[in-house]
């Protein structure tokens, strides 16, 4: 398919609230974690942070709790609910994705993911959910310098695929991650998870779908 001339070739993925429905339990463990810690509605920050890599969520701590937030306690604490819940609830893959992942590949699109999650962590969890497989190249969020809405990890997230940002396609759900993808030159598509989009972001993004199932009729021009 073509949007504005330009052949798509490439696909890019966000991964926490796109491909699995991690935000969620995020959101629970920091509760959690924070009611350990003494500090009441951390898992309300969560809607503040989307998209952010560990940097910036350290500052945004910093500047929205207190300079002395504990936040070495606060993610060792995170990780121990985490897995916690997913080692008894499991981390559900998110409606459509395993589908389009595969569909891509049978169709000859690269595919790429952009996640401010660690390397490591992303790693585990795309393979436990089956979906590592399934991509050419990625960028994660400690190997880059600045995090989302900063173009930066849709640009190298490209590069890591030999991908023309003009040909590809990103996926994203939360505003930080649609800001960075837009400002690298990609047509990007809106998958909303636990933020609506906003006038100023459907300004910016191509199309808005419910899930990522409905991306192939789309792919195939019948959409």
């Amino acid at each position: 398919m073509k949007i504005n001339g330009n052949k798509i070739e490439g696909l890019v993925f966000d991964m926490d609230g796109l491909l699995l429905d991690s935000e969620r339990i995020v959101q629970r463990s920091w509760e959690l974690s924070g009611k350990e810690l003494g500090i009441e509605g951390m898992g309300q920050q969560i809607y503040h942070t989307l998209g952010m890599n560990a940097k910036s969520r350290r500052q945004y701590f910093k500047n929205a709790i207190s300079a002395d937030f504990p936040y070495e306690e606060f993610q060792k604490l995170t990780s121990k609910y985490f897995y916690q819940i997913t080692d008894t609830e499991g981390l559900p893959v998110k409606k459509g994705a395993a589908e389009l992942l595969e569909y891509a590949k049978t169709h000859d699109y690269k595919t790429a993911v952009a996640t401010s999650s660690s390397r490591g962590y992303a790693e585990r969890v795309l393979m436990d959910a089956g979906l590592y497989q399934w991509f050419d190249g990625g960028v994660f969020g400690d190997m880059v310098t600045k995090g989302k809405p900063d173009p930066e990890i849709y640009l190298r997230a490209c590069e890591s695929i030999a991908l023309r940002p003009e040909n590809g396609l990103a996926f994203e759900d939360a505003p930080g991650g649609i800001r960075s993808a837009v400002a690298a030159g990609l047509h990007t598509i809106m998958i909303p998870d636990l933020l609506r989009p906003t006038e100023e972001i459907k300004k910016l993004i191509y199309r808005k779908f419910a899930d990522l199932g409905e991306v192939i009729p789309f792919l195939e021009g019948s959409v």
